[in-house]
């Protein structure tokens, strides 16, 4: 082989060590997939948030007695602390779970006209929500989901034993908002329908057993403290 077809080889074999070289440190720059626990890390964004709120509970008052023509039952409204747990599955889909414990005074305001007592509620609500990213700080949801409403604790008033209010499966629709402060801190107003209709019995010591459909129906309506981990 002559001199020139060896220093062809050499250059060849050079330029290709080069060349995989080069390959080997541009594979080496390349960023690495980033895991979610590092991805949560370099955004500050947990999927987790949570919400305190002070909340209104207004009931719809309407009912029946026995099936009595103009009887009528009223619950009485109040207001509550409560605690929601989100955890967002993606930046618009999350699911939110409310937590919070009232009770209603029960009066027949029709035929009757009588107190009959008093139960407690834990109402809690589970929602799917979607949330509006498009807005910067002022973040609009709405949402849709059921509800199991568990009375227990329940009191006769006098005249009135073995009160009796059927825990009742419902659904129950949302809106609201968050303005967030910063990355992890804003303020919330909630809006929430329950539809809450339920059975109801009692004896009284003139007019014997009485029963009836107690229609509750409640608005919740909150505003409170948003906080995303």
């Amino acid at each position: 082989m002559n001199t020139n077809g060896v220093r062809h080889q050499r250059w060849i074999a050079g330029a290709g060590a080069a060349f995989f070289a080069f390959g080997a440190a541009a594979a080496d720059l390349t960023p690495a997939p980033v895991a979610p626990v590092a991805q949560e890390a370099a955004t500050g964004q947990s999927p987790w948030q949570i919400r305190v709120r002070g909340l209104g509970v207004i009931t719809e008052n309407r009912g029946s007695v026995n099936g009595v023509p103009g009887s009528d039952l009223s619950f009485s409204d109040s207001v509550i602390p409560e605690l929601d747990i989100s955890y967002f599955f993606t930046d618009n889909i999350a699911a939110e779970l409310v937590l919070g414990t009232t009770y209603a005074n029960i009066k027949e305001d029709g035929a009757v006209g009588v107190p009959v007592g008093r139960a407690w509620l834990l109402p809690p609500t589970l929602t799917l929500q979607y949330h509006f990213t498009d807005f910067g700080a002022f973040k609009p949801y709405v949402g849709a989901g059921v509800n199991y409403s568990l009375f227990y604790n329940q009191s006769e008033k006098p005249g009135f034993h073995n009160l009796d209010v059927e825990n009742h499966v419902g659904a129950a629709l949302q809106v609201g908002f968050d303005y967030m402060i910063d990355q992890h801190w804003g303020v919330n107003f909630d809006v929430k329908k329950i539809f809450m209709e339920t059975d109801w019995k009692a004896d009284h010591d003139v007019l014997g057993p009485l029963s009836g459909k107690a229609k509750i129906n409640p608005w919740l309506i909150g505003t409170g403290v948003t906080y995303r981990f």
